[in-house]
């Protein structure tokens, strides 16, 4: 998977968008980061908590790593270039999920 292959699906979730993020584009929802990256890059930051977060590790240990800031855990780099598209597509879509209000939930894509 690519970086702009995460940014099409990162973008058709309801309220997505697309922001800088110091040397990083980040990606939200109402302003909420949920996904970070720098182009160039082979792995993007996805921001899920401890029930998406161990068992992608567990599942998919090839592909993603724990994304440590200021010592705390707070998500998974995940690798993309081998990363299986559908495991990618749906840490994004979890990490959006935490932080969308419940309102947009319904309406976003698989």
């Amino acid at each position: 998977m690519t970086l702009d292959q995460v940014r099409s699906y990162a973008l058709s979730l309801p309220a997505a968008s697309e922001e800088p993020h110091f040397e990083r584009t980040s990606f939200r929802v109402r302003g909420r980061i949920f996904v970070t990256a720098r182009p160039g890059e082979g792995h993007i930051h996805v921001f899920v908590g401890d029930a998406v977060r161990e068992p992608a590790l567990a599942l998919h240990a090839r592909h993603v790593q724990k994304l440590l800031w200021g010592g705390k855990v707070t998500g998974l780099r995940v690798k993309l270039a081998k990363a299986p598209v559908a495991m990618v597509r749906g840490l994004v879509r979890a990490a959006w999920a935490e932080r969308a209000p419940k309102s947009l939930l319904a309406g976003a894509p698989d």
